[in-house]
């Protein structure tokens, strides 16, 4: 079972640059999209479904704007669109499908770089998604929680840490978040499988080059319940994928 978690930046957008093509080639069992920008207006999936996927979408209300979407080869048990809050549902910040034995939790975590206003949304965020995920826990099957996260937790994953210490998306109240969801039961796939090596990134900014010289911040993951831990076959990123300014990180359970 391989998962592949994407923000595209804009799913026409990323359509136009062959993603299909791509979804195609790397055949996921289950591709969780964030940041779709669809707004209220229908996007057409006739051609992930054509390459056999179940699509749900979870778009925001405002258009060209957030919105997650999850496609499956298998049908899910059941599909949650949103998480019940107002507003983070009115941003299309969560989708959820459940499967036997686990569930893929799609998140599109608000990213706090536009305005100090929105790093305070961004940190209510936080702590209500923690106490979300704690609900979930026993009347879900255990979470692989997919999706750009907007933050680091540790200096091995941004190109910059000393000059970044305050910004958002590596700022200590953002690093003490993620340190305790791992505590509270939860395995950062990525470095299950590699450790402390450095340089690994999924996003860029798109000024000076920056892709190229790889100056750039880990911002997407794949986070697995603890106890699917025996079941982490592989995991990693995949940065020859560039029909965005992130690319793709995968998990494969057995």
């Amino acid at each position: 079972m391989k998962i592949i978690s994407y923000n595209v930046n804009g799913l026409r957008s990323a359509m136009g640059k062959g993603l299909l093509d791509w979804v195609r080639e790397a055949n996921p069992d289950v591709l969780c999209l964030q940041e779709i920008k669809a707004g209220r207006d229908a996007l057409d999936v006739a051609g992930f479904e054509a390459l056999g996927y179940h699509a749900y979408l979870y778009p925001a209300q405002k258009p060209g704007y957030s919105g997650v979407a999850t496609f499956s080869k298998q049908p899910p048990k059941s599909v949650t669109l949103g998480c019940g809050h107002e507003a983070y549902d009115f941003e299309g910040r969560t989708l959820r499908l459940d499967f036997d034995g686990f569930a893929v939790l799609n998140v599109y975590m608000p990213s706090g770089t536009s305005s100090p206003e929105r790093q305070q949304f961004k940190l209510e965020w936080l702590a209500w998604f923690s106490t979300y995920v704690k609900s979930l826990r026993d009347s879900v099957p255990p979470l692989v929680i997919a999706g750009d996260f907007n933050c680091c937790p540790t200096p091995l994953d941004l190109h910059n840490p000393k000059a970044n210490q305050n910004t958002p998306g590596y700022t200590p109240e953002e690093r003490a978040w993620f340190a305790q969801l791992l505590a509270d039961g939860f395995t950062d796939s990525f470095r299950h499988h590699r450790g402390d090596e450095p340089h690994h990134y999924s996003w860029w900014s798109y000024r000076a080059g920056s892709r190229s010289r790889n100056v750039g911040w880990r911002l997407d993951y794949l986070l697995a319940d603890n106890r699917l831990q025996p079941r982490l076959a592989a995991a990693g990123l995949l940065p020859d994928a560039v029909h965005s300014d992130h690319c793709p990180a995968y998990v494969e359970l057995a």
